[in-house]
């Protein structure tokens, strides 16, 4: 399946290294990574599927597919700038939400509008906005709580 992952694009040591980790994870059990391509949580999440020889696609705001990080396989150039953030949870089956910003919360919002499961790792609680995030501690549980929510 495709998993979209979001996160900060500035993100620190511990948040890389976890995102890294569920990049990992995902990659060794055979999924796709979605996300939007470029620094931060995208490239390490990218870093991990690359070294476990899965498949990365970023989903770029601007108009130069050259503009991805070194880890995505596939880079679609969108030239929509934030509204891009729409179509980072449309393209997975599931979205993993990590650490991040607005761009983040905006990420989570689309994928409850688009109904894919969302699991959260050290994110935003969205508890009170009627957003069903379900919240996981490790990115093994990530990858766990997506594959539970697809099933038929």
């Amino acid at each position: 399946m495709r998993v979209s992952v979001v996160g900060g694009g500035t993100i620190t040591d511990e948040q890389a290294a976890r995102a890294e980790a569920v990049g990992r994870e995902l990659a060794a059990r055979g999924h796709t990574v979605v996300c939007g391509g470029r620094g931060g949580t995208m490239a390490a999440v990218c870093r991990g599927a690359n070294a476990e020889g899965g498949t990365t696609i970023g989903i770029l705001p601007g108009e130069d597919r050259d503009a991805a990080n070194e880890f995505v396989d596939v880079a679609i150039a969108t030239g929509l700038g934030h509204a891009r953030n729409a179509l980072v949870p449309l393209n997975g089956d599931a979205v993993i939400a990590l650490a991040g910003g607005v761009g983040t919360l905006s990420e989570i919002g689309f994928a409850s509008i688009y109904d894919r499961p969302v699991i959260g790792l050290e994110t935003h609680d969205v508890s009170d906005l009627g957003i069903d995030l379900e919240p996981v501690d490790t990115p093994a549980e990530a990858v766990d709580a997506v594959e539970a929510a697809l099933e038929p």
